[in-house]
């Protein structure tokens, strides 16, 4: 009777047409409100009450298709509605293979009721189902979700009513906003990093402020200790004074005393000889003499004056040391292109300083159309002293001169780093504020500046100087000729000099204040950078000569090497050979050179402190004075016999020239 119940129950749902339901309903309870299942024990239930069971459920089935209801058209209209047009055969074949499904679940009545066979095979079926789902890849994405999901499940499941976008557009969208997240990101990053870079600013500043506050306290201690110290002296040294003066005179009043008391005693005895004898004349001497008042008042008193110590300034300079020293005057930049208007003017200005600020304070004044402000005129292009500049791998020094009559309030240098792929117009770097006429520059090893120089004034900035070329590959000092002896003559290229006779070295020639007189030499220009410096100096195998380092205050009227002020290699022939001598203070030790060089090498290590000698031609070390430099040195060089000595700046050190 079941099987033939289930049998019309098909018919009739064949022949009037099925309803698909979501597939999660036939994982849940409501699949039994469907397929209701025959309790286990009471197959006594007849085919009417299966009849009348079954009767809800065709009227379930048929419900939807008396009202209209056209599932393929659904489809059409949803996948229309969301871009799935491409996939819409696939939904319907989908959705037929689900149709199948339930048609074979439905068959299932026919087999024997609910049974637990029924249970396990729609247990089997949900699994199967579960596995095609995670098999179907995923082709739209859930907005609301935020996950890609099924067409079908847009359709039929769990995201019915949330809002979904074609997968490729979301991903765009995704990317996008991954996109922005990471420009916020780095954007925090940056900030980070800024914060990070002031606080080590912030970092910097208190540990400079302290030592400079340490460096203070310290100052005004000693100030205020020796302060004391004077104060101690000169009232101890009051206090002696009248010690002295008090005890002289009453030394003196002591004498005084003792000579009055001897005179005394001679008075008593004369008086008692002249009162037995009765010789009133002499009495009467006696007795006017007596008349006479002798002072016994103490001179001086024993009590000491009361000294109280004036530490006024002790105080003040105390009440000093919380105060913070006034900083620097800033320097105000010239005034820039568009920073005036008619009501306002920009003003711009730099602290060149270390000294803490907190504010600054900025005055101004009108002025009347008669004023010589308005009368100043742009300052001329300085020009730049080409033999003097001085330069090593890593700073140079530039000087330049004004030749104009207009004021100049400062000047600016401006460099350009010249490169095969840049242009020497673009300016690199500009150091503004310089208030003389020469500025230490601090560069990069190994590389070409082009330097020039501009003046400001209240009228303006000049137009550039002409550049000088820089290279920061070795160092390069320049002769001074106010240092040289008047037979010495510098050559057109500046570094050879040379000397034709020798009959008269202290020749009635005119000479600078600071010329040799008696050595036939020359200094070069100061070398006042740190590190190492190197240059060689060609020389004549038959030429007697002196190379080395000298301080500024060298004497002119002596020979190289022969103070404590000059250090040198001097070479000289004797009949048997040719002598080296390597000269501090008259003394050189005993060495033989069995190679006389043509190029000698010199290096100069301020911090090593050595200044070493070479053979440039062959790389062999000749010699190394060790010396503290208590101050920069000069090249010098000096002829004994007529001949030349060509001096080669701007080399790079040699690798061979480092000693162990």
């Amino acid at each position: 009777q079941l099987q033939e119940s289930g049998k019309e129950l098909l018919s009739d749902t064949e022949t009037e047409g099925l309803i698909f339901y979501h597939m999660d309903l036939y994982g849940s309870k409501e699949r039994f409100d469907i397929f209701p299942e025959e309790p286990s024990g009471r197959g006594d239930r007849s085919l009417g009450d299966t009849r009348r069971e079954s009767a809800p459920s065709s009227e379930k089935v048929q419900r939807p298709q008396e009202v209209g209801y056209d599932l393929e058209k659904e489809v059409a209209e949803l996948a229309k509605m969301y871009g799935l047009d491409e996939d819409r055969e696939k939904e319907l074949e989908l959705l037929g293979g689900h149709l199948e499904k339930v048609e074979r679940l439905q068959g299932g009545l026919s087999s024997g009721g609910m049974s637990d066979e029924w249970n396990s095979q729609a247990v089997s079926e949900e699994e199967v189902e579960e596995e095609e789902e995670e098999e179907e890849a995923a082709d739209v994405f859930c907005s609301t979700c935020k996950i890609p999901i099924r067409a079908f499940d847009k359709l039929f499941g769990e995201h019915k009513d949330h809002e979904v976008a074609q997968l490729p557009s979301a991903v765009e969208s995704e990317k996008e906003e991954i996109h922005k997240n990471m420009f916020k990101l780095e954007e925090q990053i940056a900030q980070m990093e800024n914060v990070a870079s002031h606080l080590e600013e912030i970092f910097i500043t208190v540990e400079e402020n302290f030592g400079r506050q340490e460096q203070n306290f310290e100052v005004h201690y000693n100030d205020a200790v020796q302060v004391l110290a004077q104060k101690y002296e000169e009232q101890l040294e009051a206090l002696g004074e009248e010690k002295r003066q008090k005890l002289e005179a009453l030394y003196e009043q002591l004498v005084s005393c003792g000579k009055h008391l001897d005179t005394c005693k001679e008075l008593t005895d004369e008086t008692q000889e002249l009162f037995l004898e009765n010789d009133k004349a002499e009495f009467m001497k006696v007795k006017k003499f007596l008349k006479q008042e002798v002072n016994l008042e103490l001179s001086t008193l024993p009590d000491f004056e009361e000294r109280t110590i004036d530490v006024s300034e002790v105080e003040q300079l105390m009440n000093s040391i919380n105060a913070i020293p006034a900083p620097c005057a800033p320097v105000i930049n010239p005034q820039a292109p568009n920073a005036a208007t008619g009501t306002s003017l920009r003003v711009c200005w730099g602290l060149f300083s270390d000294d803490t600020v907190e504010c600054y304070q900025l005055c101004y004044q009108p002025v009347t159309q008669n004023c010589s402000f308005f009368y100043f005129l742009a300052p001329s292009p300085p020009i730049i002293k080409n033999k003097k500049i001085q330069s090593c791998e890593n700073a140079a020094l530039v000087c330049w001169e004004s030749r104009d009559i207009n004021p100049v309030d400062s000047y600016t240098v401006e460099l350009s780093k010249l490169t095969d792929e840049e242009n020497d117009d673009i300016i690199t770097e500009s150091i503004i504020g310089i208030p003389n006429c020469e500025v230490l520059i601090h560069l990069q090893p190994t590389q070409k500046y082009h330097i020039c120089v501009r003046a400001q004034n209240l009228g303006g900035s000049s137009e550039r100087s002409e550049p000088v070329l820089i290279h920061t590959t070795g160092t390069c000092f320049y002769l001074n000729e106010d240092t040289a002896h008047p037979l010495l003559a510098i050559l057109d290229d500046g570094f050879t000099i040379s000397c034709d006779e020798l009959e008269n070295p202290e020749c009635d020639l005119p000479v600078y204040d600071n010329s040799f007189t008696r050595c036939i030499a020359i200094l070069g220009s100061l070398i006042p950078f740190p590190g190492r410096h190197y240059w060689e100096v060609e020389v004549e195998e038959d030429t007697e000569y002196r190379v080395g380092v000298a301080f500024e205050n060298t004497p002119r009227h002596g020979h190289l090497g022969a103070n404590n002020s000059s250090w040198c290699m001097r070479h000289i022939i004797t009949p048997s050979r040719h002598k080296y001598e390597f000269l501090h203070s008259g003394m050189t030790p005993d060495i033989r050179i069995t190679v006389p060089p043509r190029r000698i090498g010199i290096l100069l290590d301020y911090e090593n402190c050595r200044l070493s000698f070479f053979n440039a031609d062959i790389a062999q070390h000749l010699h190394t004075f060790n010396s503290h430099f208590q101050h920069y040195v000069h090249p010098c060089f000096a002829l004994e016999t007529p001949g030349i000595l060509r001096i080669h700046t701007g080399i790079t050190t040699p690798p061979w020239t480092a000693l162990p």
